[in-house]
């Protein structure tokens, strides 16, 4: 069902756990299939220096998270917020049909990270 790709990420995620005081934190959740995630963003100078999340969910929603932390580290906040679920898709070299839908999980958990970073900025 899952290619090599996808069974690498989900049988060794990258970047998972906390960063304690994060710059932004971002918490999603996919009600069709009950997947969850918590992504937490460490921001210098207008880039994302760090990033570590938890997923609970199935091996696409892992898989897709891992890859998505490797796409986002580096990446300007502006950059970070353009990143798509075809984008993730991609990198993973297919998903099947009926689990797109959990690889929207990181790009919207990444927007609420950064929302909150901005929120904690402003105030």
């Amino acid at each position: 069902m899952y290619n090599e790709t996808v069974m690498e990420h989900f049988q060794n995620p990258r970047n998972t756990g906390e960063i304690e005081n994060a710059d932004g934190i971002g918490k999603v959740g996919n009600p069709n299939c009950g997947d969850v995630m918590m992504m937490y963003i460490k921001i210098e100078d207008g880039k994302i220096a760090d990033l570590k999340y938890k997923t609970f969910g199935c091996a696409a929603a892992i898989a897709t998270s891992s890859v998505a932390s490797e796409i986002l580290i580096g990446k300007t906040i502006e950059e970070a917020e353009q990143l798509s679920k075809m984008d993730i898709v991609e990198v993973l070299n297919g998903l099947p049909e009926a689990k797109i839908a959990c690889s929207t999980i990181a790009p919207d958990a990444i927007r609420a990270a950064i929302e909150d970073y901005r929120l904690k900025a402003n105030s």
